[in-house]
């Protein structure tokens, strides 16, 4: 694999138009992005089961628990993957990314295409572990109006739906994705805003294609015509969206989706990391409040029992959710019985030097 060829992650936060991005990116004929597993937000908690990765035993497990979370994923992908094919490319990467690797790599030769990327913004967390297997990743680091993020959230099954919550991890993962563009510089992690690639689209495909070493194509400006996209589309109503051609409708959501108290929420739990990376923040914003660790534990009870309701009603693969959160919990529970028999050991992945300034 080239330096050309390297994998492509986008990081950040749920609910910033990964979807879009994912798919203007997969419709390049050189370019495969499957919609994620979220394979390293699930595994990374229970790693330390499998013990070293570079033992067999423990290798096939953890290659077989992340092929049953490909298996319950709720947006299937097309392929099959062969647990052999990946436990045999695996033997050489470092750590758990290596075996996330290993299945990309699968998809990737499925598709005929010369590189692979991935949305599962959770990446933002394991930019070294990537930078570990492949040095020649490149990551997009897309971010959007917290309060916006904020509003979609409120009515996703995707992310914390409370406000303050969603402003939290809002403002860590943009501080994580800010210490990346630090730490390996801007020919490594590349700064897209969603206002900015739906309101400029070719301009903003354009740097995107030049940072990527690519050329941009005509069918990245059509990804909603794809096959891809009309699925996608079908699954959840959350997704929506992909079907269509892209739209500045979506900017600005929160002036009508949140509260004026909850804007003001947001703001205060985000304003620095907001207003340096382009947002106006509310002068007012720090008068707002905190809320009660116990009506922000109430409120998100009642707003995730709406959005499950609906969920349930509405959505294609609510079932294939379930059974994927069944999965996960499974997997979390058999971890604790098994650190209660015995300590759990594993050795961690030789991680690449942060940039260091001049």
């Amino acid at each position: 694999m080239t330096d050309q060829d390297g994998p492509i992650l986008i990081i950040g936060t749920e609910r910033s138009g990964s979807n879009l991005l994912r798919l203007i990116l997969n419709a390049h004929s050189r370019i495969t992005v499957p919609h994620p597993p979220h394979f390293m937000r699930f595994l990374t908690p229970i790693a330390g089961s499998y013990g070293d990765l570079s033992d067999p035993a423990g290798r096939a497990r953890a290659v077989g628990d992340a092929l049953g979370l490909l298996r319950r994923h709720i947006h299937p992908w097309q392929h099959p993957v062969a647990s052999d094919r990946v436990l045999a490319a695996a033997t050489t990467a470092p750590g758990l990314f290596g075996i996330v690797a290993a299945i990309y790599e699968e998809q990737r030769i499925a598709t005929g295409k010369a590189r692979w990327g991935c949305k599962s913004t959770f990446m933002v967390d394991h930019v070294a572990e990537v930078l570990a297997v492949h040095p020649n990743a490149r990551f997009v680091w897309l971010v959007r109006d917290p309060c916006d993020v904020a509003s979609s959230a409120k009515h996703a099954v995707f992310g914390p739906s409370h406000p303050y919550r969603m402003a939290q991890l809002w403002r860590a993962q943009q501080e994580r994705a800010q210490a990346a563009l630090e730490d390996y510089g801007s020919e490594v992690v590349h700064l897209l805003r969603y206002e900015d690639l739906v309101s400029r689209t070719p301009e903003e495909v354009g740097r995107l294609c030049a940072f990527l070493g690519e050329r941009p194509e005509p069918a990245m400006f059509e990804h909603h015509k794809s096959a891809d996209a009309r699925r996608t589309a079908q699954l959840a109503k959350a997704w929506q969206q992909a079907g269509l051609p892209v739209a500045t409708d979506r900017i600005g959501t929160g002036r009508q989706g949140l509260t004026h108290s909850e804007r003001l929420l947001v703001d205060k739990v985000t304003g620095p990391m907001k207003r340096s990376l382009g947002y106006p923040v509310d002068p007012a914003a720090h008068t707002e409040p905190d809320p009660s660790p116990l009506a922000v534990t109430v409120r998100s009870a009642w707003l995730r029992a709406r959005i499950e309701w609906n969920s349930l009603r509405e959505d294609a693969n609510h079932h294939a959710r379930v059974r994927r959160d069944v999965y996960v919990r499974w997997l979390r529970l058999r971890t604790a019985l098994r650190r209660r028999r015995a300590p759990l050991t594993g050795t961690a992945p030789r991680l690449p030097a942060r940039r260091t300034a001049l």
